[in-house]
């Protein structure tokens, strides 16, 4: 269904006119195509895929215990972002809201944080292809035979720029295309994932207490295992992540006051039961616990090792598609990300990059532009491939900080009385929303510290060993996020202010105008 009654289209756009903007994006996407956006950003074979390798390796089988702890934790800020999606389902969900509940100040470092991190994560989802295509066929290693120093890095590199100009072709035209290709892809995900679930299920080996077992991975650690785990965790945290997207795509979905929450929380607890399975019988049905393969070849080599060549190989193409539309869906949210910051006027060459294209009605040169960086992001890993570890845990803390700047200033207006959830029937917390939002704001803060502590484990594991390595996440972290803050008052608050060509008008026939942003230039925005 692509159409609807124009009082339906008035209700959905509604939320608009609070903002000051004009509707202008497509509403052709229904319930299933927001709640496949964004469980295809979470990409549960996507991430398991890419990252048990390291999980396994850091913690034992025991790091699968990170995993519900992980979901707890999302769980609670995905129930807060349930309930501001009901209240404002609008384009660059994280942008708006911490705006809303926020300032503006706020605001602009969300975004800012959250795109940059959103473009660091296209490429890092890109180089997933590294990881499945050598497997399925040593064709697929275009640079040398995968044993030279510099091989893998330098052919990954070329598999996910070839993702990435896909992603940015889908994109151009349009939200139908991306949303078709997407729905599909997640099908065939979901399908897959529960088929793979199936048959590990008929090989295990062993019953299910194999996830008490460290292997040793506490020795040498400063807190024992416990050290091991928090390090092991950051395999669950890199995946549990992006549930957002599902509001980002609010200005063109339909009734996406009530889709949006749905999709959301629908997207988080779906990829944890599948992805926590998933992790659980592979460990139960693995032929062995010993040896190195499951530390650097992963859920790859459990695949192929308990179904077969054949079979198993069938499996990673699924697993190849996974990562497709994942790479996609990071791609789209960064899209609206940068057009919903664009149209308020506080991006570089605001009015073209919030341009929407007539015949696609998407925004292109946002498009273009974020393929473009996210290139370039790439040729980092051709030598260094030790420095794109670092780049790409930057991309994750900056979307977990992003995360609090709407939790936590979410917490301080629900203590000020100042927070009004949606009415009419929609998502809300009620009275357990002051408690969600406490939990939400902790486990956030917990789990940055933990994602960015400078340990060598996770920014310089192998030599050459580089201090600049270890305490990139904390340096660059530290200038992006302090650089931004300071751009935004000395400069861009200056500038801040919705752009007239995407400003809401009241209608004519109405009684009292309702009041919007002047001309630009733009009226400057107080905090």
């Amino acid at each position: 269904m692509t159409t609807h009654p124009p009082a339906t289209e008035q209700n959905d756009d509604a939320e608009l006119s609070e903002f000051g903007y004009k509707p202008e994006l497509k509403r052709t996407l229904g319930n299933f195509h927001t709640f496949a956006a964004g469980i295809s950003y979470i990409s549960i074979l996507t991430g398991t895929f890419q990252l048990f390798y390291f999980g396994y390796g850091s913690g034992g089988p025991a790091y699968w215990w990170s995993w519900p702890m992980v979901f707890i934790g999302q769980f609670m800020v995905a129930l807060c972002f349930a309930e501001l999606a009901a209240r404002y389902p609008v384009a660059g969900s994280v942008y708006n809201w911490s705006k809303k509940v926020g300032n503006p100040h706020i605001g602009w470092l969300a975004g800012w944080m959250m795109l940059l991190a959103s473009i660091v994560s296209i490429s890092a989802v890109a180089l997933a292809y590294q990881l499945t295509l050598p497997q399925i066929s040593s064709t697929f290693q275009f640079v040398g035979d995968g044993t030279g120093k510099y091989d893998v890095a330098t052919n990954a590199v070329l598999l996910a720029a070839v993702l990435i100009l896909f992603t940015t072709l889908v994109n151009a035209f349009g939200v139908k295309l991306m949303a078709t290709i997407n729905t599909a892809g997640v099908f065939i995900e979901l399908i897959a994932t529960v088929v793979l679930i199936i048959l590990f299920a008929v090989h295990i080996t062993r019953g299910p207490q194999v996830v008490m077992d460290t292997q040793g991975t506490g020795h040498g650690q400063s807190f024992g295992y416990l050290g091991a785990f928090l390090v092991a965790s950051l395999a669950s945290a890199y995946v549990m992540y992006g549930f957002d997207t599902a509001s980002s795509l609010g200005e063109e979905c339909l009734d996406p006051s009530r889709n949006a929450p749905r999709a959301i929380i629908r997207a988080i607890v779906a990829s944890f039961v599948l992805g926590g399975l998933v992790l659980l019988l592979a460990l139960m049905s693995v032929s062995s616990l010993k040896g190195d393969k499951l530390s650097t070849d992963g859920l790859q080599y459990i695949v192929l090792d308990v179904l077969g060549p054949t079979a198993g190989k069938a499996m990673l193409w699924c697993v190849l598609i996974a990562v497709t539309v994942c790479a996609l869906a990071v791609h789209t949210a960064a899209i609206r990300l940068a057009f919903a910051m664009a149209r308020d006027n506080n991006l570089p060459a605001s009015s073209k990059l919030a341009k929407v294209n007539a015949r696609f009605q998407t925004p292109v040169l946002p498009t273009v532009i974020i393929g473009v960086l996210a290139l370039a992001i790439l040729v980092v890993n051709i030598r260094q491939p030790q420095i794109f570890t670092v780049v790409t845990s930057i991309g994750i803390i900056m979307i977990y900080l992003a995360y609090l700047l709407v939790t936590g200033p979410m917490l301080v207006a629900r203590l000020r009385g100042k927070w009004q959830p949606a009415g009419d029937g929609k998502f809300s917390l009620g009275r357990w929303g002051l408690l969600v939002n406490i939990v939400a704001v902790v486990w956030g803060t917990v789990m940055t510290v933990n994602l960015i502590w400078p340990r060598s484990a996770v920014y310089n594991a192998a030599a050459p060993y580089h201090w600049y390595l270890r305490w990139g996440a904390v340096l660059f972290v530290g200038v992006v996020a302090g650089g931004g803050f300071a751009y935004y008052w000395l400069v861009q608050r200056h500038r801040t202010g919705v752009l007239a060509e995407h400003q809401f008008q009241a209608s004519a026939t109405a009684s009292v105008a309702t009041p919007v942003a002047p001309a630009t230039p733009a009226t400057p925005a107080t905090d």
